[in-house]
């Protein structure tokens, strides 16, 4: 299997806003808004920038506690979920970092947080400077809301909560629907390259802010072509499908193919990977244009169930979103 293959395993970060995802509640963010830790792009410093309040920081960062305890904020998530991994990220913060932190989640329908009973998912971790904190969590049940704490104060850069959207309330019936939607639980389980922008992106409901908002590849200097694989929502009779290439003017794809199977028992993403060069051609080889939104018909698996599709890209580029619509079953 090529070192370069990208394994997402289908988690999606539920703490971006893009899902609905917001900050509900803070104890303190007096030199940097509590609400930048979720924001979907990599934090930024910028040398010699300072607010009223102080040093500009891309992140959260709270005062100088001189009181006891500690400070905290809440996250509604825009979409219940399962959190499989967590990214406590610092960067940029050196000296101003917390001591330490920690993670906790409820499920809840109650709008006031005096309600909210909380499980701990991360006990108590030492924070270093200027880094990407990874850890794994066990629990398998569904959240709504998130709090993390830091001990006793300091600045957090980004917090990612990667994991899945509960498919419990996803009642569709017969209606025809975009199963490639993240907002429906798809998900992007592998790509060979993701450079200048997440495989994810594509999957995002509305237009494209920017480049940078959907899937692009670096400058391909060899032979093949780029990839990903999806897992949309399971579905049938397939109809429509678009590919968008908004915002790629001078590198958008030449051409696009797209394959997809139905594979009813859980795999593993390298054997789904390795088996997705034999799938079935849901659209053959087809031109692509700058900036437009290519729309197909579905005439060769009219008939075929599918949870799982394949978007080749020749032989490299970007693609700002996908969506196919069918049959949830």
């Amino acid at each position: 299997m090529s070192k370069k293959i990208i394994f997402t395993d289908g988690l999606i970060d539920l703490a971006q806003p893009r899902l609905g995802s917001k900050v509900i509640f803070k104890t303190d963010d007096f030199f940097a808004s509590a609400n930048r830790i979720i924001n979907p792009s990599p934090a930024v410093f910028k040398e010699g920038l300072f607010d009223k309040n102080g040093k500009w920081m891309d992140g959260w960062e709270s005062r100088r506690k001189r009181t006891s305890g500690h400070d905290f904020l809440i996250i509604k998530l825009g979409k219940p979920g399962s959190i499989n991994k967590v990214d406590v990220d610092t960067s940029h913060f050196n000296g101003n970092q917390p001591s330490m932190i920690s993670l906790e989640g409820c499920y809840s329908k109650s709008k006031n947080i005096k309600d909210l009973r909380w499980k701990t998912l991360i006990g108590k971790k030492k924070t270093k400077p200027n880094s990407h904190h990874i850890f794994n969590t066990s629990s398998k049940k569904n959240f709504t809301h998130i709090k993390l704490n830091i001990f006793p104060d300091g600045g957090v850069a980004r917090l990612r909560l990667y994991g899945s959207l509960s498919k419990k309330n996803n009642k569709f019936g017969n209606k025809i629907v975009n199963l490639a939607s993240l907002l429906n639980g798809a998900s992007v389980i592998a790509c060979n390259n993701e450079h200048f922008g997440k495989a994810e992106n594509i999957l995002a409901p509305g237009k494209a802010k920017n480049m940078g908002d959907g899937w692009e590849t670096r400058r391909r200097r060899d032979k093949g072509f780029d990839w990903l694989i999806l897992n949309p929502i399971s579905g049938r009779k397939i109809d429509k499908i678009e590919i968008s290439t908004h915002h790629f003017k001078g590198n958008f794809p030449s051409q696009c193919s797209l394959q997809a199977a139905f594979i009813p028992n859980k795999k593993s993403s390298p054997s789904i990977v390795k088996s997705s060069i034999k799938w079935k051609f849901l659209l053959h080889k087809v031109n692509l244009a700058a900036n437009k939104t290519h729309t197909f018909k579905n005439i060769l698996m009219k008939h075929d169930k599918i949870n799982f599709i394949k978007i080749n890209i020749f032989p490299d580029g970007g693609i700002s979103r996908f969506r196919i619509f069918g049959e949830a079953i």
